[in-house]
C-alpha cells in the first residue's frame, strides 16, 4: 500500500545515467554545424566560431560528475502541487530569525542561476557579513525546467506558478516571505505581488516590464539616461525571435532542440546577452545550464510558458506590493517613470555599472548585497 500522500515531501538526488552521458558525447561528437555568415560573427545569430569552441570544451574539458556533486552540496527535494510533480531546494540558516526567500530563475536558465549565491544568503556570517542578514532559502524549478517533470497538463502560465510557490513556501511552514527573481522569476515575482499573500515581504527583481503607453506626457518626465534605456530596450526587442517562435510555434522548435546539444547550446545564446559581447556568464556556467536542460529534455516545456502567456494576455493590474528592482547595465533597463505606473509601491531602486541579465551567474556577490539591502532595510529608494 502507498502511504504517500498528495502533501509529501520527498528527497531527491541529481542522477544522470552513463548511458546519458554516453549519448551527449557521442552526439556531440557528430556534431554538423551550419554554413557559417560571412565573417562568422554574432550578427545573424550564433556562429559557428563560438559553438566549434564551446563544443570541443563541452566534449573534452567539462566535468559534469563534478557538476553534480556541487549541484548534490545542497538538499534536494520533490513535492506534488496542482497535479504537477514540483522539484526544489531548501537550505535552512544556522542564524535563527532567518527570513524566508524564493530564488526565482530565469529562461533559459534553472536552480543552477543561483548555486553561487545560497551559502552567502544563508550564513552571512561565514562571509564576513551579519547574522541579522540571513535567509532560509527555497530555489524551486518551475513546471517544465529542470526536474519538475513530465508536466502534466496545459495553462501553466506565471501566475499559475506564483500560486504554486505560495503553497510550496506554507507547506514548507513558512507564514511569511519574500521573492527574488530574473527574467521569468522577475514575472513570477511581479504575479506574487499581484497575489499580495498573507506575510508577503515583497519582491526583488531585475526587471519590471513594463513599457510605454503612448501617453506623451509619460516622455515628459524622462531623464537623459532613460532615453538610452529605451534604445537598449529595442535593441533587446530586435534579437529577442525567439520569444515569437516560442509564443506560436514552440514544439516546432523544440524537435531540433531534442534532438541535438549543438542545437540546444546555439538555442542558449541568451547567456551570451545575445551575442552582444557583455556577458561576464562562464562558459561552464552555461555548459552546466545547456546540460541540465539536455538531460531533463525540456526545451519544449520551457518554451510553453511564452505561447501560454501571449493567450493569457489581459489589462496590466497595478501591484501594490512591496518592491525592489535592480537595473544592471548590460541588461533590460527599466524606465522607472514606466514601472512606478504599474507598480505602486517601489521602494527601493539600485543600478549597477557592471553585469547583465544573468547577473546571478555573473556578479553574485553584488546581487546578494542588493538583496540584503531590500529585505534588510526600510524603504528606501534612490
Amino acid at each position: 500500500m502507498n502511504s504517500e500522500t498528495a502533501t509529501d515531501i520527498r528527497p531527491f538526488r541529481v542522477e544522470i545515467s552513463q548511458e546519458q552521458l554516453d549519448d551527449l558525447q557521442e552526439r556531440l561528437a557528430r556534431t554538423r554545424l551550419p554554413e557559417p555568415v560571412p565573417g562568422d560573427d554574432w550578427d545573424y545569430g550564433t556562429p559557428n566560431s563560438y559553438l566549434r569552441d564551446a563544443i570541443e570544451r563541452w566534449r573534452t574539458g567539462f566535468d559534469w560528475r563534478a557538476v553534480e556533486d556541487r549541484m548534490n552540496a545542497f538538499p534536494h527535494f520533490l513535492t506534488d502541487i496542482d497535479g504537477q510533480t514540483i522539484h526544489f531546494l531548501h537550505v535552512t540558516s544556522p542564524h535563527p530569525g532567518a527570513t524566508p526567500l524564493i530564488l526565482a530563475h530565469s529562461y533559459p536558465g534553472s536552480f543552477v542561476d543561483f548555486l553561487d549565491m545560497i551559502e552567502p544568503l544563508v550564513d552571512p556570517v561565514a562571509f564576513g557579513g551579519d547574522a541579522a542578514d540571513a535567509f532560509d532559502i527555497v530555489v524551486p524549478s518551475m513546471p517544465g525546467f529542470g526536474f519538475s517533470m513530465p508536466v502534466v497538463d496545459r495553462g501553466w502560465t506565471m501566475a499559475r506558478v506564483a500560486r504554486t510557490w505560495d503553497t510550496l513556501m506554507r507547506r514548507l511552514g513558512y507564514d511569511s516571505y519574500g521573492i527574488h527573481g530574473s527574467d521569468g522569476g522577475a514575472l513570477v515575482g511581479r504575479e506574487l505581488g499581484l497575489l499580495d499573500p498573507d506575510g508577503f515581504l515583497g519582491l526583488h527583481v531585475l526587471q519590471l516590464f513594463s513599457f510605454p503607453s503612448g501617453d506623451p506626457t509619460e516622455f515628459e518626465r524622462l531623464e537623459p539616461r532613460d532615453y538610452a534605456g529605451l534604445e537598449h530596450m529595442k535593441w533587446f526587442q530586435s534579437v529577442g525571435g525567439y520569444n515569437a517562435i516560442n509564443a506560436s510555434r514552440p514544439q516546432t522548435v523544440a524537435v531540433g532542440l531534442s534532438d541535438s546539444p549543438a542545437g540546444q547550446l546555439a538555442w542558449s545564446e541568451l547567456f551570451n546577452s545575445f551575442g552582444n559581447g557583455t556577458s561576464l556568464v562562464p562558459l561552464d556556467a552555461i555548459l552546466t545550464e545547456v546540460s541540465l536542460e539536455w538531460f531533463t529534455n525540456t526545451s519544449a516545456t520551457q518554451g510553453r510558458y511564452h505561447l501560454e502567456e501571449a493567450r493569457a494576455a489581459g489589462e496590466t493590474v497595478i501591484n501594490t506590493a512591496r518592491t525592489g528592482v535592480a537595473v544592471f547595465a548590460d541588461d533590460f533597463q527599466t524606465i522607472r517613470v514606466f514601472a512606478e505606473r504599474d507598480n505602486a509601491n517601489i521602494v527601493h531602486w539600485s543600478r549597477f555599472e557592471k553585469g547583465g541579465h544573468y547577473a546571478a551567474l555573473e556578479v553574485p556577490a553584488e546581487l546578494v548585497g542588493d538583496i540584503r539591502a531590500f529585505f534588510g532595510s526600510s524603504d528606501t529608494a534612490d
